[in-house]
């Protein structure tokens, strides 16, 4: 293992991040707040409460996974795409660095800055809502799951794209949508049951009902499948990730 490979990636992208610290950082608290005054003002005067959680609580972690997976993805896939664009992406298929290093080192960082966003938004949130986190051990582990498995996702979407407009495909018009019909602002026990059942085969809504479990002990679905759907995901990333370098796809053209 090229530890220092990992390492300068790794630390490049994160010196990136904390370049454009009011970008990277400080617009996710902005969203974060504006969705408050938005969702908790209007539609929490509303609704008293949801699974006996107040409206303004049970928003909470599916906000945090709105900002963590659209981060994860925009920083792992601008991460890889980058060197693609510039030419640069040849320079490090020609170093003895193995696609596994590679890896580690830009999904890592996107990882990371993906887990301090949400950090970020969660004790942001605490000036709004009283928090209460049930299962904290719980709660991390859904937290670096998605991370990593959008990260990964994200880094599979800047190795197939071709151009910017390819880059932003995908999180446009499939993951935003899937993210807000995912249950982040409500519970699909409010749905009617047609669309509680279409809702179940939305992928985010194991994401963000394992994760809100973790805070109230409420939950969509059972945290075994929400867990045992992530783990799949990161499978199938992972595989698809080893293809892409196996074949070259989209690398050596």
């Amino acid at each position: 293992m090229n530890i220092y490979a990992i390492r300068v990636i790794y630390k490049y992208e994160m010196r990136r991040a904390f370049e454009t610290a009011l970008q990277s950082f400080a617009s996710p608290v902005l969203s974060t707040a504006l969705y408050f005054v938005v969702f908790g003002s209007a539609i929490g005067s509303r609704i008293a409460s949801v699974g006996g959680v107040s409206y303004g609580s049970f928003i909470v972690p599916g906000l945090v996974m709105l900002a963590v997976l659209t981060q994860s993805l925009a920083n792992a896939s601008f991460g890889i795409f980058f060197p693609k664009f510039t030419g640069a992406i040849y320079e490090l298929l020609s170093a003895p660095v193995s696609f596994v290093e590679v890896l580690i080192g830009y999904v890592g960082a996107a990882a990371t800055k993906s887990f301090l966003i949400g950090l970020i938004i969660l004790a942001t949130a605490g000036f709004f809502v009283p928090l209460h986190v049930a299962h904290p051990v719980w709660m991390f582990g859904f937290l670096i799951l998605t991370c990593l498995s959008f990260s990964l996702f994200g880094f599979i979407i800047g190795l197939w794209a071709t151009n910017f407009e390819k880059l932003q495909l995908i999180p446009l018009l499939v993951i935003t949508p899937l993210v807000f019909l995912g249950g982040t602002f409500y519970s699909i026990n409010m749905l009617p049951p047609l669309w509680q059942t279409v809702t179940r085969f939305n992928p985010v809504l194991y994401l963000v009902s394992g994760f809100r479990w973790s805070f109230y002990e409420i939950a969509d679905v059972s945290v075994a499948l929400s867990l045992a759907m992530v783990v799949l995901f990161l499978t199938a990333c992972l595989a698809l990730v080893w293809w892409m370098f196996k074949t070259g796809y989209r690398l050596k053209q």
